[in-house]
């Protein structure tokens, strides 16, 4: 299911920098299709909000499926408060560790 859904996320990904690729930027520096009039690959005003809306609906897209993959791949559900946590006993094997003093012995 996840792996899916990643696939899927990944095609939207690379499918919306293709959409906003082809977009005629406003400066006519950026963009695959051109910043001249009537020079561009899609210089209509359809095709502009063609490709505006098809951004928008991938980009929706492409938020919903993180958004879901965010929510698929959470771990284990614990305590959400750590009043609720209980405490752990030490190790049996090992003292307890005393706190203050040098962690490593000093050279004299």
């Amino acid at each position: 299911m996840i792996m899916v859904i990643l696939v899927a996320h990944i095609l939207l990904a690379l499918t919306l920098v293709g959409v906003i690729l082809l977009q005629r930027s406003e400066g006519g520096a950026l963009g695959i299709g051109g910043g001249g009039a009537g020079g561009g690959m899609m210089s209509s005003r359809g095709a502009a909000n063609l490709l505006t809306r098809a951004t928008a609906i991938l980009a929706t897209c492409f938020i919903a499926t993180s958004i879901i993959l965010a929510i698929l791949s959470g771990g284990p559900r614990g305590p959400s408060s750590v009043i609720e946590t209980e405490p752990q006993a030490p190790a049996s094997g090992a003292p307890p560790r005393q706190p203050g003093g040098p962690s490593v012995p000093l050279s004299r």
